[in-house]
């Protein structure tokens, strides 16, 4: 069971579902108006953390600064969208998320006659067959222990619980990137078959006939043998011809390797601030303040705060 003193514990930190799997981290804390138990929590999920989902926190536990609830993933990222930023969930908001999930007063009837106020009052509704449970919620921004005008902890800066400052608020872009699958690249062999044309050189003989007159040099061979006689002389002639054979070779090495490549792109968002507007009688240099002589893009200004705290939770 999460109790007030865990509150800043969860805020801020891991969540898992009920297999185990990481979440996201916890945004804000919801409280009841009457009880100040935590009650709700929301948990941001998405690309980059951008979508914040309530889960009810009646069965989470903490363990080791992780909250752990009972529900699976799919069934947080589908359950009812409801505004986080507003501070305070409806009587409906919280009973479409009460049906949803299937706990809590969810389960019974709701008298919406009860009007929601601010201050000591009671906000709020109560489910019908239970008497004196408030299942109006606040949230915390999970910094101190007073309880402000709106019922949350440490949310509002400028009421009665705090000094006779006004905080003045704005939303800054914080960029981030995230590695994702591009593309593929494979090497794949195959045989192909073509044609080589080349030249080898060849020979072969053939027969030529020499006349030689009869001189003293070869006059005993040309008398030699009979004076008239029939006779046969046989020569063998020879030739090359081309003898073609195959034979593997390894010629190269071929192997795929990665280049990083640094691009600049440029990310635009639209973000929010508070202005403060001084009014009244006898004040001096009246005027707005939250107007921002920085000309810096908002590049620049991401770039800034990715190298800053979060100040404010």
């Amino acid at each position: 069971m999460i109790t007030q003193q865990d509150i800043n514990t969860i805020i801020g930190g891991n969540a898992v579902d009920s297999d185990g799997d990481k979440l996201g981290k916890v945004g804000q804390v919801y409280l009841d108006d009457q009880t100040g138990s935590p009650e709700w929590a929301t948990i941001s999920m998405g690309l980059f953390g951008s979508q914040e989902h309530f889960v009810p926190l009646t069965d989470a536990s903490v363990s080791g600064g992780t909250l752990a609830v009972p529900y699976q993933k799919a069934k947080i990222k589908d359950a009812p969208r409801v505004d986080a930023d507003q501070g305070h969930l409806s009587p409906e908001e919280e009973a479409e998320l009460y049906r949803y999930y299937g706990v809590g007063t969810g389960t019974a009837g709701y008298d919406t006659d009860t009007t929601r106020t601010t201050g000591t009052e009671t906000a709020g509704y109560a489910a019908a067959g239970t008497a004196g449970i408030d299942t109006d919620r606040d949230r915390t921004a999970g910094v101190g222990t007073d309880t402000n005008r709106h019922g949350t902890v440490g949310h509002d800066t400028s009421g009665p619980t705090t000094d006779d400052a006004m905080t003045r608020s704005e939303e800054q872009l914080r960029v981030g990137t995230q590695t994702v699958e591009a593309g593929r690249a494979r090497l794949r062999k195959y045989v192909v078959t073509e044609n080589v044309t080349t030249t080898v050189p060849v020979s072969h003989e053939e027969v030529r006939i020499e006349r030689e007159p009869i001189t003293d040099a070869n006059r005993g061979d040309a008398y030699d043998g009979p004076a008239i006689s029939e006779e046969e002389h046989e020569v063998v002639l020879h030739a090359e011809r081309p003898v073609v054979a195959k034979e593997a070779v390894p010629v190269e090495r071929v192997r795929l390797d990665v280049d990083t490549v640094v691009e600049q792109q440029t990310v635009t968002d639209t973000v929010r601030k508070e202005q403060i507007e001084v009014d009244g009688d006898g004040v001096t240099g009246r005027g707005t303040t939250g107007h921002s002589n920085d000309d810096r893009s908002l590049t620049e200004k991401a770039k800034d705060a990715l190298g800053r705290d979060n100040d404010r939770r």
